[in-house]
């Protein structure tokens, strides 16, 4: 080995020792009201630290992951097989993609240790940060291009409602609780446009923003709040048809989904994790499945998911 080689692993080795000596030292005094009890935040990047104590850090043989029921469990299960795939070579150990019903149940997943590594939904990143130790490394992109989606409002066709206080007293799909298009963002922004959840109308929870979109289409509601990127890849599918439906709500750019690793990971594990996502290009059909997006890209919890937790916490006051 070079001694430029010795240098780059010894100012690796004292980074990693630093973080761990950062993150123990005053646990304590490091505890946050953001995060839950035990995670610690010493460094104020907003998710929580690398445990102290060596022995604590995880380095299994077999890593399991999983991605966000965004839609139908199974459909990414078989979409991420080329991906799975890629990190076993790269890891150089098994990999098992873990399907998930709910966005409750992953969080509860990287909670219990169950998952290593996960992709989650706008909303439940939030939640898994605060609540699982979820460190959010990666969002998918084309290039060095981060691209979002939006809360949109959907109606069919032939109905009389053309504004969001039309539906005063109407039948509203939302999604899921944890949702951020689905549900925590129309609570944030739908009071701005006349129409206030829980007071104008009771949200009907119909367990994804696929299963609102046709649910609407099939009459059973009479708006559904879902994600744009949801809504493209349904018609692009020719699940729905764009010509029977009508968009009266458009909210401002959300982040896409984030991929988190699990914050007691070894260092050199999740360092590694790292370079096998961003090395990863994504196939054709993940291309299609994923509006163009063509690979992972860095992200900044603190920064990219600065007006997701904004929403969060306008709906949470207005819940009170």
């Amino acid at each position: 080995m070079t001694n430029a080689g010795r240098t780059g692993l010894l100012a690796c080795a004292i980074a990693v020792c630093a973080s761990a000596a950062m993150a123990g030292a005053n646990a304590e005094q490091c505890a946050r009201p953001y995060l839950a009890a035990p995670y610690s935040d010493c460094n104020n990047d907003l998710v929580a630290d690398l445990p102290a104590d060596p022995a604590l850090w995880r380095n299994p043989p077999t890593l399991v992951w999983a991605y966000a029921p965004i839609e139908d469990p199974a459909v990414y299960a078989e979409l991420f097989k080329p991906f799975t795939n890629h990190l076993g070579q790269c890891l150089e150990r098994q990999i098992v993609y873990y399907p998930v019903l709910t966005g409750a149940a992953e969080i509860e997943a990287l909670k219990s240790g169950r998952l290593h590594f996960a992709g989650f939904a706008t909303g439940s990143t939030v939640t898994a940060v605060r609540e699982a130790g979820a460190v959010p490394f990666a969002t998918k992109g084309i290039g060095d291009e981060v691209r979002g989606y939006r809360l949109i409002a959907v109606v069919r066709k032939g109905s009389p409602y053309h504004k969001l206080s039309d539906l005063a007293g109407r039948r509203v799909a939302h999604s899921s609780p944890l949702s951020n298009s689905g549900n925590l963002a129309p609570r944030a922004l739908f009071p701005e446009q006349g129409l206030r959840p829980d007071i104008d109308y009771m949200p009907i929870m119909s367990g994804g923003h696929d299963k609102s979109l046709l649910g609407l289409v099939a009459g059973d509601y009479d708006m559904a709040a879902v994600a744009s990127d949801v809504y493209e890849r349904m018609a692009d599918r020719g699940m729905i048809d764009p010509e029977s439906v009508r968009i009266i709500y458009e909210s401002p750019l959300f982040p896409t989904s984030s991929f988190v690793y699990a914050h007691d990971l070894d260092p050199e594990l999740s360092s590694a994790l790292e370079r096998c996502f961003f090395g990863f290009l994504f196939p054709p059909e993940m291309q299609a499945e994923f509006n163009g997006d063509t690979n992972f890209i860095p992200l900044s919890y603190k920064d990219s998911w600065a007006t997701v937790r904004d929403v969060m916490g306008r709906a949470n006051a207005m819940a009170e």
